[in-house]
């Protein structure tokens, strides 16, 4: 598979917006129309009056040393949303072009198509949330660019089998995007690791689940140096501004702390999903291999408005396939989760 013959003929043949900081980012900086007499707001002595990198060159060569790949394999984006819709854009023309979802899903890939004006075929999971390989090849026609999948899966909370995936790229002539932002909540393996071999793979991540850092709005993707390639030239020219970066590259030098605060978020999971179980009218509490928990209960929407009166908000899911009567639990604080659990125990269904 060649993934030039996948890409828009215009995004081939576009020549990228040049700013000022492609050439030049020290020296006395007259080239730019910044201020040169400085910012109005002094943070940690970062100089806010000129532009960003815009090549992210330091963050993205510390996220590519933390999965064991090369600079040219990574993008950070301004959340995995941008880096959804650039993909997009990149691969999909409007109204000719479709993309694949596996439902029940993340619901902006759906939302980022629609905004494009890109066709969305859909394959519903299995009985077990797996992929429908079948059913998802059968989707997958002449002018299918892009095959969502999302692992572990929200709102499923299941990791999908990677066999699977890997099998839709070797047999599907499309982009393959598997969204990862729950798998730092997971016990298996990245597919990162599947990327050198897989050249029509893209696995995105995020900072912003355990990482916990989902107010600077930073996710990233890993793929083959060409898709990058193309992520760079189509980007806007400074996505990624020198606030969110700086405090990026402090996180990032405490992976320790990360993996402690994904341990302590599953132990309260299991202590969770346990306690649900304990509620007579949960029905079922779904296996879960991310930060939240899925249940089904009886008069699941009624459960969820009387939640909120008490100020306890969950996700109601009950209108998405093959999840009647389904709600989504974030895993909060043994505390909130004590206060979840009591608030549901009081309530008549």
């Amino acid at each position: 598979m060649r993934i030039e013959d996948l890409i828009r003929p215009n995004i081939r043949a576009l020549k990228p917006y040049r700013s000022a900081r492609h050439d030049f980012t020290s020296g006395i900086l007259l080239d730019a129309n910044e201020n040169s007499f400085g910012s109005v707001l002094q943070l940690d002595g970062l100089e806010l009056n000129r532009y960003p990198d815009p090549f992210q060159v330091p963050l993205r060569a510390k996220l590519a040393h933390l999965h064991g790949v090369g600079v040219e394999n990574a993008f950070v984006g301004v959340g995995s949303d941008e880096v959804i819709d650039l993909l997009l854009r990149i691969f999909c023309e409007p109204t000719r072009d479709s993309i694949v979802i596996v439902e029940p899903t993340y619901g902006m890939y759906r939302v980022a198509a629609d905004i494009n004006n890109i066709r969305v075929r859909t394959s519903l999971l299995t009985d077990d949330f797996q992929i429908d390989i079948a059913s998802v090849r059968d989707e997958s026609r002449n002018n299918t660019k892009i095959i969502f999948c999302c692992s572990p899966n929200n709102p499923t909370g299941n990791v999908l089998r990677h066999e699977d995936i890997l099998s839709i790229c070797r047999h599907t002539p499309a982009i393959v995007v598997v969204d990862e932002a729950y798998h730092d909540f997971a016990g298996s393996e990245s597919l990162i690791r599947s990327v050198a071999s897989t050249p029509n793979l893209v696995v995105l991540r995020t900072l912003s689940k355990a990482w916990g850092l989902a107010g600077i709005r930073l996710g990233y993707c890993v793929a083959s140096p060409v898709i990058i390639s193309y992520l760079m030239k189509v980007k806007a020219p400074y996505n990624i501004n020198v606030l969110t970066s700086h405090e990026a590259l402090k996180a990032l030098e405490d992976v320790d702390r990360v993996r402690r605060t994904a341990s302590a978020v599953v132990q309260e999971r299991e202590r969770l999903a346990q306690a649900l179980k304990e509620i007579p009218y949960v029905t079922k509490v779904f296996p879960s291999e991310a930060n939240f928990v899925l249940i089904r209960c009886t008069r699941a929407t009624l459960v969820y408005r009387r939640l909120a009166e008490q100020g306890i908000i969950v996700r109601d899911r009950t209108s998405e396939p093959k999840l009647q009567d389904c709600l989504r639990i974030t895993v909060g604080t043994p505390t909130q989760d004590e206060q979840l659990i009591e608030a549901m125990r009081g309530l008549r269904v």
